[in-house]
């Protein structure tokens, strides 16, 4: 392996053929795809973020007549800053240069860089007289992806007892997609999960998972229209968001969620959409959505013994069919929903109302616990909500008022201030019922869900001159009723500082410091009743890019980590990488190398890192005990059509002779990752 690295090593600087392998993503979307993890414990498979990257660097932006709605796509930009570039159209007309966007209040140098490979400006598009050609003059594309763990983990070993996988350890994953700018877009996806039967068993039509979704915008009257898979986002997540919404981090003007109520979906998560028809018609200054799905679920099913009644104790999420219970459990579920939204907007403001329904094959009953007291039951639930927005001059207000089906109440309120062209301003209060629930809410807040959370976030960004910015953010929170491990109502506080200096294209840094702490049931208690302790968390992360030239970048970083340092559970940890990126410019190999070591106590005082990947794909490992880490990966671009890409990734721990837990349980010290993939574009 030694060898084989050197060999790497040395084509990568002397290979003169090279092109991008992937998506770069922003730093502030890194920290806060990490942040994600870290309060979800899990990775998302959701990439319909990275597809709407690379569908906006192929067709960019009109930035002359892009509405609000498209302009919030790009995820950059807030709603005051989005406000001042229509205000500025329309007082000096179309603009010649995208460099002229350096002159709209409130738009700065850094923030145009993040913006200039997805806009353009061009004349309107005539889009009667293009309607007949979205079907033809569109592009396809074809993508298989392998991967596999190389190491045979407890659950593939045929000779012990017990439960076991099924299937092969490969995971597979193919998608067909066609696309005609941002206007239209059809196809169908397919995913196998390690460990999960391919044409045979309970897989025995190939794929366990399929997905298959025609979109089309802009037809007339009709903004959207969605036919198969799809995902519904309405007001600010409190009673429905099913696309990618990112939470606390140190993009403080990030709080806002942002995104048409309809959108495409034809990724790999098998939970997290809806599987039907929806609509959106725009009618003057009203906009009228309307949707229904009907897809069956996975669940977790209980009799109950005094009635002998089948009911749901737990959805399935993970989307996993490996072994003979999961396979019990698959499709079990019927769920039918409804729903819609009616928006009036203008200029300056907004008003909609929101409502969604939702109706099972059989009654949820959670698990008779008190933290459980409030939890979502019966064979139906509904969420109706009011959501506004109002600009004046440099002042965005928002919010959402929902309620549930037993009229629990749930209140959130933002607002962002531009006190001064160095100075932005973030508050948001959120007040949600101990007895609010959701059944796909995703709302900025501290909790997963939002339910039982009252709270206040006040954020600041102070940008003294174009080199240097300071984010900083202090948020306050309380949870009225009881949590899981929380045996009482408890609260929290959550602080971030981030120091960030670009003094130039090729110099990135920042460095920040965080600090949170919760309340939780004491650690070891051997009292007959559990009470609360205070358990702090605090990180400090340093992080350096630097561009050598066109062709190659170095990164680095190192994080420090302590939890509960003064107490007797206490646990530190420590993380440190270099990356290697050979990117030339306008050439059809390139690569990246990162090698990495963590130290850490625990799981406690683990460390997230966001991982650099294959197209369409990244990866957010927690790091934790003591260890090596590297990974290589390579594109080359056969032809403007054919591109292949690998990636090999392996973790090496310390003082261990087992990796992993349960079926995935590893004999050994070393975890390796290969991953192959391949696209063609016709």
């Amino acid at each position: 392996m030694k060898n084989f690295i050197v060999i790497v090593f040395t084509l990568l600087l002397h290979f003169h053929q090279l092109k991008i392998y992937g998506q770069e993503v922003p730093v502030s979307t890194e920290q806060q795809l990490e942040n994600l993890s870290d309060a979800d414990q899990a990775e998302t498979e959701d990439d319909n973020f990275l597809q709407e990257v690379e569908q906006f660097k192929k067709s960019p932006l009109n930035i002359n007549t892009a509405e609000a709605d498209e302009l919030k796509q790009l995820r950059v930009l807030t709603d005051l800053q989005i406000a001042n570039l229509i205000s500025y159209r329309n007082l000096f007309g179309p603009l010649i240069s995208v460099y002229e966007l350096q002159a709209v209040p409130g738009w700065d140098v850094n923030m145009l860089r993040k913006l200039l490979p997805f806009i353009t400006v061009a004349n309107p598009l005539v889009l009667t007289k293009d309607v007949g050609k979205r079907f033809g003059d569109g592009q396809h594309s074809l993508l298989l992806r392998v991967s596999q763990v190389l190491e045979k983990s407890r659950g593939y070993d045929n000779a012990s007892t017990g439960s076991k996988y099924l299937g092969s350890p490969q995971r597979i994953f193919f998608r067909y997609r066609y696309s005609f700018k941002n206007l239209l877009q059809y196809g169908i996806a397919g995913d196998k999960d390690a460990g999960e039967q391919f044409l045979k068993g309970a897989q025995n039509y190939g794929f366990d998972f399929y997905s298959f979704h025609l979109f089309a915008r802009k037809i007339g009257a009709i903004q959207a229209l969605a036919i198969g898979d799809f995902t519904v986002n309405m007001g600010q997540g409190l009673i429905q968001w099913q696309s990618l919404a990112f939470k606390k981090s140190a993009d403080i003007l990030g709080i806002k969620r942002q995104s048409s109520v309809l959108k495409p979906y034809n990724s790999g998560g098998e939970f997290n959409f809806h599987r039907g028809a929806g609509i959106t018609i725009r009618k003057g200054k009203t906009e009228t959505t309307l949707f229904a799905s009907y897809r069956k679920l996975s669940a977790n099913f209980v009799t109950d013994s005094a009635t002998q009644e089948y009911f749901i104790s737990s959805f399935l999420t993970s989307g996993y069919n490996r072994t003979s219970s999961e396979v019990a459990d698959r499709n079990q579920l019927n769920q039918l929903a409804f729903g819609g939204n009616i928006c009036y907007k203008n200029s300056k403001w907004h008003i909609g109302v929101n409502m969604i329904n939702y109706n099972f094959s059989a009654p949820v009953k959670k698990r008779n616990e008190p933290y459980n007291l409030y939890a979502i039951n019966g064979k139906s639930w509904m969420n109706a909500s009011v959501d506004y927005s109002f600009t004046h001059k440099n002042l965005h207000l928002f919010g959402e008022v929902a309620v549930d089906k037993n009229l629990d109440k749930a209140i959130i309120n933002g607002l962002l201030i531009s006190v001064d062209s160095r100075v932005d301003l973030s508050f948001v209060q959120r007040s949600i019922n101990a007895g609010y629930q959701s059944i796909n809410g995703n709302a900025f807040t501290e909790n997963t869900l939002p339910a039982n959370e009252t709270g206040f976030f006040s954020g600041i960004v102070i940008k003294p001159s174009a080199a240097w910015r300071i984010d900083a953010y202090a948020d306050f929170f309380r949870f009225p009723w009881l949590k899981y491990l929380v045996d009482a109502p408890s609260r929290g506080t959550d602080f971030l500082t981030q120091l960030s200096y670009t003094p130039n294209k090729q110099v990135e840094l920042y460095s920040r410091f965080r600090h949170e702490s919760k309340q939780a049931n004491e650690v070891n208690n051997n009292t007959a009743a559990n009470f609360l302790s205070f358990l702090p968390k605090k990180s400090w992360r340093t992080q350096i890019l630097y561009k050598l030239n066109s062709s190659i970048t170095l990164r680095n970083r190192v994080e420090l980590l302590w939890y509960n340092n003064k107490g007797i559970t206490g646990e530190s940890g420590f993380l440190t990488y270099m990356d290697f990126i050979y990117k030339p410019p306008l050439a059809a190999f390139s690569g990246i190398i990162r090698l990495q070591y963590f130290e850490t106590g625990g799981y406690n005082s683990r460390i997230y890192a966001y991982e650099n990947d294959i197209l369409y794909s990244y990866s957010i490992p927690a790091f934790f005990d003591k260890g090596f880490r590297y990974y290589l990966i390579f594109n080359y671009e056969l032809s403007k059509k054919l591109a292949i890409w690998a990636r090999l990734a392996q973790t090496s721990l310390q003082n261990k002779q087992i990796i992993g837990s349960g079926l995935d349980e590893i004999s050994g010290k070393r975890r390796t990752e290969c991953k192959m993939q391949i696209r063609w574009l016709f």
